[in-house]
């Protein structure tokens, strides 16, 4: 397994924008799939992006699609959530997660990292 930690969340206007990191350190395969998801207070958590390591495929819910964009550095062995355009109900804590295989159960958590959006 591999150590997730985020970074980059903050306070931010609506509208404004937020570049999340995860730091991957271990090992990563070509199989791995890196995904950020979020967790609202009272609600569950829930998919955000999703970005195949070897290929850099990737796929996004609907209510970020067009907004937000999930990229990989190889060589610092980090992924990246730029979130454009947000809005209040982005207020989340966003959680870094590495499955080790696609469509497998994401098995490796980061702690997570606060964005709040004002209104």
């Amino acid at each position: 397994q591999v150590q997730l930690v985020e970074s980059g969340g903050g306070l931010v206007q609506a509208g404004g924008s937020l570049r999340l990191s995860c730091a991957v350190s271990g090992r990563i395969s070509s199989s791995y799939v890196m995904g950020w998801f979020r967790q609202a207070p009272g609600k569950e958590r829930e998919f955000v992006a999703s970005l195949v390591w070897s290929v850099r495929s990737t796929s996004y819910a609907d209510f970020v699609k067009g907004r937000f964009t999930i990229s990989r550095d190889n060589a610092k062995n980090t992924v990246y959530l730029q979130m454009n355009s947000l809005k209040p109900e982005d207020t989340a804590v966003y959680y870094c997660a590495a499955s080790t295989i696609v469509a497998g159960a994401f098995g490796s958590w980061g702690q997570g990292t606060q964005v709040t959006v004002s209104s």
